[in-house]
């Protein structure tokens, strides 16, 4: 056995950056979210719109991956992917997702759980326009998931497109691609503290009403 396996039950960390309680929640769950999400940013905390997206298959295989948030509201949640990703086989599947938002240098952490629905068009474009032009001949040129036999494939298709699209301004929105919103359903907050007694906030919405609990760490 390595020493680092030898060490792996000793290694621990003592949450003592901070605290949540009722009092000092927002009276929704995507203004604490931004709330926390700025806190995240004025930290200077490592791509903080970075997040854990976890879906399953139609016979419930799951699968999971880090995504970019590009942008939430009370509407949801919204990240832009490949239509024909694995990911977006899973979503239209299942029409369920879940995602986190991993702040571990602050010792936070944010679960979104719901249903999904596919973002309309000119949502999709309006995202599209400020892409980096690499980024959306990228998107062109991938087959996402699907197995290739080599990275001379990938750079050959990146040409493919390159070429394609070379005397265009614009290059314009593949019909394979757009944007996924997840409509939360529950959203729990977590501060971590000492001893392992965190805080977990939760709201969690049944019909159109939401209700804030407070579960065991």
């Amino acid at each position: 056995m390595s020493e680092t396996n030898v060490a792996l039950p000793s290694m621990r960390v003592s949450y003592e950056a901070g605290a949540l309680d009722e009092t000092s929640l927002a009276g929704t769950w995507h203004e604490q979210l931004q709330r926390w999400f700025d806190e995240a940013v004025e930290a200077e905390v490592t791509e903080p719109n970075a997040m854990v997206l976890a879906t399953a298959d139609a016979e419930g295989v799951p699968s999971s991956r880090t995504v970019l948030c590009k942008g939430f509201d009370e509407r949801g949640v919204v990240f832009f992917t490949n239509y024909t990703s694995a990911k977006s086989h899973d979503l239209t599947a299942t029409r369920m997702a879940a995602a986190t938002f991993p702040w571990l240098a602050m010792q936070r952490q944010v679960n979104v759980r719901g249903t999904v629905e596919k973002v309309p068009g000119d949502e999709t474009a309006e995202y599209w326009a400020v892409r980096p032009r690499g980024s959306q001949l990228g998107a062109w040129a991938s087959a996402q998931s699907k197995v290739v036999s080599g990275r001379p494939a990938l750079q050959s298709a990146l040409n493919g497109i390159e070429r394609r699209f070379a005397d265009n301004e614009r290059v314009p929105v593949p019909p394979h691609w757009g944007g996924w919103r997840i409509r939360p359903e529950v959203v729990e907050f977590w501060q971590g503290r000492p001893d392992r007694m965190h805080d977990r906030l939760r709201f969690r919405r049944t019909d159109d009403l939401w209700t804030v609990e407070r579960l065991a760490p």
